[in-house]
């Protein structure tokens, strides 16, 4: 699981490439789903983003794929993903880390709603760019009973930045010489600067628990 995962990432500009030639235009709605998949179930959050986003953007470069099309069908896949999560979280909210769910990890809860004390509704938009957080954040929203209107807001203006950033960046560089015979480093390197923010968070927490007087909390 975890190797084909790894390979996933390292590889994924093969493995879109490979699902174009496969899929042609179905390619489209499978891009779709996995960017909806990876922002609207808190079940997938090992799913491709950013890295998806810049290399979908890159073969977009080559003539490939439409980036107008890309644009603005991922960027409402991501907007709907982070509104099915918000949902999601209404309903359920914090029964679903009864440790029932296997991949529903109680500190990811409990980091992400840190993470709202700190930032507040601006954490919607924020949290875009920050993997397994981004998955979280609609759902946390929800469970605080987040007013839609405010959620929606933040959750649009998210969806499109992020999508735009991550997919034109992969159009502007993927085909620089640089870029292009270096591909899968520079996705891992995507995967890895994108990762940075979730370990500073996990350090914090680990520093915070350690500082704790002895029998408290």
């Amino acid at each position: 699981m975890i190797h084909q995962v790894l390979d996933l990432f390292l590889h994924l500009d093969g493995h879109l490439a490979g699902l174009i030639q496969m899929y042609g235009g179905w390619t489209y709605p499978i891009l779709f789903l996995v960017v909806f998949l990876e922002t609207g179930v808190v079940v997938t959050p090992f799913l491709p983003g950013d890295s998806l986003l810049f290399a979908a953007g890159a073969i977009a470069a080559t003539g490939g794929l439409d980036v107008g099309a890309l644009f603005v069908l991922l960027a409402l896949a991501a907007v709907a993903g982070d509104t099915a999560n918000y949902g999601i979280g209404q309903r359920i909210g914090p029964r679903a880390f009864s440790g029932r769910i296997r991949f529903l990890r109680h500190e990811h809860l409990v980091r992400t709603q840190e993470f709202y004390e700190r930032h507040g509704g601006k954490t919607i938009f924020l949290a875009r760019f920050i993997p397994i957080i981004r998955t979280f954040a609609p759902f946390v929203a929800g469970i605080g009973r987040m007013s839609y209107a405010r959620f929606l807001g933040y959750n649009m203006i998210g969806g499109v930045t992020w999508v735009g950033v991550c997919l034109f960046a992969g159009y502007g560089f993927g085909n620089l010489p640089s870029v292009k015979n270096n591909f899968s480093l520079v996705l891992l390197g995507i995967v890895v600067v994108s990762l940075l923010p979730v370990v500073f968070e996990w350090l914090r927490g680990r520093r915070r628990k350690s500082s704790r007087p002895a029998g408290t909390g």
